[in-house]
Parts: C-alpha cells; sequence; structure tokens
C-alpha cells in the first residue's frame, strides 16, 4: 500500500506573483495592498481543489534578506531589491491565512524556504512518503528523488526525477554541483568565470560531482569538450570561488527547527479566524467561501 504524498509549498513564488500579477486596485478599508495576500490565498484553494492533499506544509521565509548564506557570501542575492514594506506585511497575512486554513507553515530566522523544504523532504521521504515540492525555483530540484515530483504549479509542469534530469541536463542531485560551476544569477552566485551551462552540466555528468572533478582536474584537458585545457586552467585558479558557490547552493536538510515539529498532516479550518482575517482584509464572499470550504 503506497503512503499518500506530502506536498511541500514553497510559498515566497506564489506571493511575489501574485504582488507582481494581480491588481493594486486590491486593498483594505485601511488602504493597504492586499492583492499578494488574495492571489496566495486561491492559490491555496486551487491547490487542495485539484489535488484533495491531506498533508501539505507550506515553507515561509522569515527574513526576506539574510540567512545563513548572506553571513557566508554578503553578495547573495545582493541584486534584489528590497521588499517593501507594503508586500512584507502581505507575507504576514498570508501566513495567517496558511494557518488559518489548517496548513502546517514553516519559517527559520536563518534558514530559507529552501532549507525547510529540504527538511521536511528528506524527513518524509525516510518514512516513504512521496514528496511533491511545489515551485518553480530549479535549486529545489535537488531535493526530488525517484518517486517524487517538482511541480511549476503556475505553468502546470509535473516533471519527475528523470524529466528533470532530461529538463537540466544534470540529475536532481547534481543541481547543487551543476550550479556552483555555471553560478546562479538569479540569486547572485557568480560560480566559475568563464564556465557556462554546457560545459558544466558536461563536467558534472562526467565526473558525477565537484570533489571528483577536483580530484581529477588533471583529466580535464583531455575531454572532449571545447576549449577544454582553458577550462580546466580556469577550475583551478577559481577553486575557492567554487566552492564557495557549493556553500551556497546546496540545499540544508536538517534545519533543527524544522524537525523539531515536521509535522504536516491538514488541521481543519479555522473558520472564526479566517472569518476575522478576511474581514480585516475586506475580502469577499467568494474567496471567502473558497477558502472556508476547502
Amino acid at each position: 500500500m503506497s503512503l499518500s504524498p506530502v506536498y511541500l509549498v514553497d510559498a515566497s513564488i506564489y506571493i511575489f506573483r501574485a504582488w507582481f500579477s494581480m491588481s493594486d486596485e486590491f486593498v483594505n478599508v485601511a488602504g493597504e495592498p492586499t492583492n499578494a495576500v488574495y492571489g496566495f490565498s486561491g492559490f491555496l484553494c486551487s491547490l487542495l481543489e485539484q489535488t484533495t492533499a491531506e498533508h501539505v506544509a507550506i515553507a515561509f521565509d522569515e527574513s526576506l534578506s539574510t540567512s545563513f548564506r548572506t553571513e557566508i557570501y554578503p553578495e547573495y542575492k545582493a541584486n534584489r531589491d528590497p521588499a517593501p514594506i507594503e508586500l512584507k506585511r502581505q507575507f504576514a497575512w498570508a501566513r495567517s491565512v496558511a494557518e488559518a486554513m489548517g496548513f502546517a507553515c514553516f519559517a527559520d530566522p536563518r534558514y530559507e524556504a529552501d532549507d525547510l523544504i529540504g527538511t521536511l523532504a528528506a524527513y518524509w521521504q525516510a518514512r516513504g512518503h512521496p514528496i511533491c515540492v511545489v515551485t518553480s525555483d530549479k535549486d529545489l530540484a535537488q531535493v526530488v528523488g525517484e518517486n517524487d515530483h517538482w511541480w511549476d504549479y503556475s505553468r502546470n509542469r509535473k516533471l519527475n526525477a528523470s524529466q528533470l534530469t532530461e529538463k537540466f541536463s544534470v540529475r536532481p542531485d547534481q543541481m547543487a554541483d551543476y550550479l556552483a560551476l555555471a553560478g546562479d544569477s538569479v540569486d547572485n552566485i557568480p560560480g566559475v568565470p568563464g564556465v557556462g551551462p554546457k560545459s558544466a552540466s558536461a563536467l558534472i555528468g562526467h565526473f558525477g560531482d565537484l570533489d571528483s572533478l577536483y580530484d581529477r582536474i588533471d583529466e580535464v584537458q583531455y575531454l572532449k569538450i571545447r576549449g577544454a585545457k582553458s577550462l580546466q586552467k580556469k577550475l583551478v585558479d577559481n577553486r575557492d570561488a567554487a566552492e564557495l558557490a557549493r556553500k551556497l547552493t546546496g540545499i540544508v536538510t536538517d534545519v533543527k527547527s524544522t524537525l523539531a515539529a515536521p509535522e504536516v498532516r491538514r488541521k481543519a479550518v479555522d473558520e472564526a479566524k479566517l472569518n476575522r482575517l478576511f474581514d480585516e482584509l475586506d475580502f469577499g464572499g467568494m474567496l471567502r467561501q473558497r477558502c472556508l470550504r476547502s
């Protein structure tokens, strides 16, 4: 008998998506923007209506600007504009709505939502549950195992491990090593200068991981990769940069605060709390009824 899947939701993706895509005419009686929390609430309803999921965790970024990664590398995500106060307020509302709808919510002041999802994924995989990571973030592909899925919900792309390998040209468990070489412009991680995605995937495909690549670095010049000799020099000269990047790209799977209470079975809707929130947010009856009956 197969166990029920555990859905692990990357909340920031869907809050930001609603913030940028939904009209700024969504405001409460105090004139405060509510478009992001409105869109996120609708997304949660749609997710439940489509999956009838019993085990769901929502992971939030408690800090939108700092984490243990900025302690290692202050330029991490420094290319992003700071979240305005109007959006930060909506993150707090979004979590309150999710909790009122009975979802288990997770956040940590030092670790990102990716790390909380990685920790929950490892916990439930070890207990035989398939997981489904609901995100569009390629970084989270690395937590997907043989029986799991990565689900870009907004684009309706649900991929298993082999399909992710085809999409990204490396296995899910190799994603962090690949990004350490190729870099990740989204998170402002430079990687190794002069090593592009094709070279990075070829190197990781051949050697398996970053440690093995550097253990056997003298073999690089003989590979059938364009500019193999100069590529070897770039790797040698920038080993520190690659190893620093690897610390940033790898997802943590043992966040202690998350392991302390990893239960993700959905609870009953707290109707009183949800109604109070929706009164404060000035949301209409249609969304309210969807959330109450979800």
